[in-house]
C-alpha cells in the first residue's frame, strides 16, 4: 500500500472516531469569522457615520458670524475649580518638575506670584510654562484681542478664540490644564494710572512682554524703583537662529536694536545695569519692516491696535516668540526654586580676550612652575573663564585684568585646579610657599566658594562622563 493511501486511510479513521469533536471546531471557527466580520462590519458604519455627521456639522456652521469685541477695561472673571484637584492629583501632575527641582524647590514655586504683562507670543508662552510648572498665582494683562495672524505664534489660542481678548483665551485654557493655579485675566493697558494696582500683590517675578517701546520703559522703570524683579522681553521679529537666544543684563546686549534702545532709554533715566532682557544676539539682514499701504499711512493711527502703537512690524517665525518666552520661564522657575548652581551665562564673542589669557597662562606656567607644556587649550580656558568662574576673580569679583592660575601650587593645571583671578592676585598667590593654607591665608569664603566651583565641575565631569 503506498504512503499516500495509508494516510488516506488513517486519517478517515481519526475522522470516524472523532466525529463530534471535528464538527466542534469547525463550528467554532466558523462563529469567530461571522463575530470577527460582525465588528469589522460595525465599525466601518461607524466611521462612515461620524464622518457624514462631521460634513453635516461643518456645513450647518456659520463661519462667518460676526464676533463681538469686549471693551478695553473689562476683566472677565471665571470659575476656577480648585476643589476638584486633590493634593494628590495636584503632586501627580506636577512630579517631573518636583524630580528635577526637588521639594523644597518645587515648593517654592507652588507659592510664588507672577505677574505677565503682554499676552502675545512671548507672554502666552512665558506663562504657560509657568502654569505647567505649578505657579501658584499668574496673572496677565492684555488690552488686545487674538487675531487669525497670532495663531502662529500664540501658547494656547484656537480659530475659536479668534476675536476674544488675549487674557481670557490664556485663562479658558489654562484651566483645563492646570484648574489649582489661580489666573487672574486683566483686559487692561497698563499706564501710570493703573500700575500700583495692576503689578500689586507682591509679585515674585513680573514679565515683560510688551510691544511698545515707551509702555516697556515705564514698566522696567517701575519695576527697578519698586526693586521688584524682572525680566524684559527684547525684539523676537525678523529672528530666526534659535542658538542666538539667551538671558542676559541689559548692558551686557549686543547686536539687538531694542536692546540698543532700550538701554540709551534707560540711561537717561540713570538705570545702568540690573534688568534681566531675553535677546537675541542675531543679526538679521535679509528681513525689513512690513510696509505700511499706502492709503493707511497719513491716518495710521486708524489702524493700530491703539494710538501710538505700532501699525507696522516685523516678521515673525512663530517659533522664536515661544523660545523667548521659555527662556524666560524656565530662569524664573529655577530663580524660585533658587536650584543649586545656577546661574545664566552671558554669551560674549571674546575670543580675543581667552588667547590672550590663554597665552599668559602658558607664559605664567613656565616662569612660575617650570612648565613647558599646557594641558588646556583655548576652548578649554574659554569653558574655565565663563562657565566655572563666570568671568570674574574669585577673590574680587569683576575686573578687566583677569587671568587664570593654577590653585593648588602642587598640583598640575586642570579644570579642578585653575581659578580666575586678577593679575596682581594671582601673582602674589603664585609666591605663595606650596605648603600654605589656602583656606586660612584667603578665609573661609573664599576657599568655600573654590571648593564650591570644583565640586560642581566634578558633578558635571560625572553626569556627563566627560573627562575634561
Amino acid at each position: 500500500m503506498s504512503t499516500i493511501t495509508q494516510f488516506a486511510e488513517t486519517a478517515h479513521q481519526f475522522l470516524d472516531r472523532n466525529s463530534n469533536t471535528v464538527k466542534l471546531s469547525l463550528t467554532a471557527v466558523a462563529a469567530s469569522a461571522l463575530t470577527a466580520a460582525s465588528i469589522l462590519t460595525y465599525q466601518t458604519n461607524k466611521r462612515r457615520w461620524r464622518a457624514k455627521t462631521l460634513k453635516d456639522e461643518l456645513k450647518e456652521a456659520d463661519l462667518h458670524r460676526p464676533i463681538d469685541l469686549t471693551p478695553v477695561g473689562t476683566t472677565i472673571g471665571h470659575h476656577n475649580p480648585v476643589n476638584l484637584f486633590t493634593e494628590q492629583s495636584i503632586e501627580a501632575q506636577l512630579s517631573k518638575t518636583t524630580e528635577f527641582l526637588g521639594k523644597k524647590g518645587a515648593r517654592k514655586v507652588r507659592e510664588s506670584y507672577v505677574i505677565v504683562v503682554g499676552a502675545g507670543g512671548v507672554g502666552s508662552w512665558a506663562a504657560l510654562m509657568l502654569l505647567r510648572a505649578g505657579v501658584k498665582h499668574i496673572r496677565v494683562i492684555d488690552f488686545d484681542q487674538v487675531t487669525l495672524s497670532s495663531l502662529n505664534r500664540h501658547a494656547v489660542a484656537t480659530l475659536e478664540d479668534v476675536g476674544t481678548p488675549k487674557v481670557r483665551c490664556i485663562k479658558k485654557h489654562f484651566n483645563e490644564i492646570a484648574p489649582f493655579v489661580k489666573v487672574d485675566d486683566c483686559i487692561d493697558l497698563l499706564n501710570a494710572d493703573n500700575v500700583d494696582d495692576l503689578l500689586g500683590g507682591n509679585p515674585d517675578f513680573v514679565i515683560d512682554a510688551i510691544d511698545n517701546i515707551n509702555t516697556k520703559i515705564d514698566l522696567m522703570k517701575y519695576c527697578y524703583d519698586k526693586k521688584l524683579n524682572v525680566i524684559s522681553s527684547m525684539g523676537a521679529g525678523a529672528k530666526a537662529d534659535p542658538s542666538r537666544v539667551q538671558i542676559a543684563d541689559i548692558s551686557e546686549t549686543f547686536e539687538d536694536p531694542l536692546a540698543r534702545t532700550v538701554r540709551r532709554k534707560l540711561k537717561k533715566l540713570d538705570i545702568l545695569s540690573g534688568i534681566q532682557v531675553a535677546y537675541s544676539t542675531e543679526k538679521p539682514s535679509h528681513v525689513k519692516l512690513l510696509p505700511l499701504e499706502e492709503e493707511k499711512i497719513e491716518d495710521r493711527d486708524e489702524f493700530s491696535a491703539l494710538p501710538d502703537f505700532r501699525a507696522r512690524i516685523l516678521p515673525v517665525l512663530g517659533t522664536i516668540p515661544s523660545m523667548f518666552g521659555m527662556a524666560i520661564a524656565t530662569n524664573i522657575i529655577l530663580r524660585i526654586a533658587e536650584y543649586p548652581g545656577f546661574e545664566p551665562l552671558a554669551i560674549k564673542l571674546r575670543d580675543g580676550l581667552y588667547t590672550r589669557v590663554h597665552k599668559e597662562m602658558m607664559t605664567r606656567e613656565q616662569r612660575a612652575f617650570n612648565e613647558k607644556i599646557c594641558t588646556l587649550d583655548v576652548r578649554d580656558v574659554g569653558y574655565i573663564f565663563e562657565e566655572m568662574w563666570h568671568g570674574k576673580s574669585v577673590i574680587s569679583g569683576p575686573d578687566d585684568k583677569l587671568c587664570l592660575t593654577r590653585w593648588d601650587r602642587r598640583k598640575k593645571l586642570d579644570y579642578l585646579n585653575t581659578v580666575c583671578m586678577t593679575r596682581v592676585e594671582a601673582n602674589a598667590h603664585d609666591k605663595l610657599p606650596e605648603n600654605t593654607d589656602l583656606e586660612k591665608h584667603y578665609g573661609k569664603e573664599v576657599y568655600n566658594r573654590v571648593e564650591e566651583r570644583f565640586t560642581q565641575q566634578r558633578l558635571r565631569q560625572a553626569t556627563w562622563g566627560q573627562v575634561l
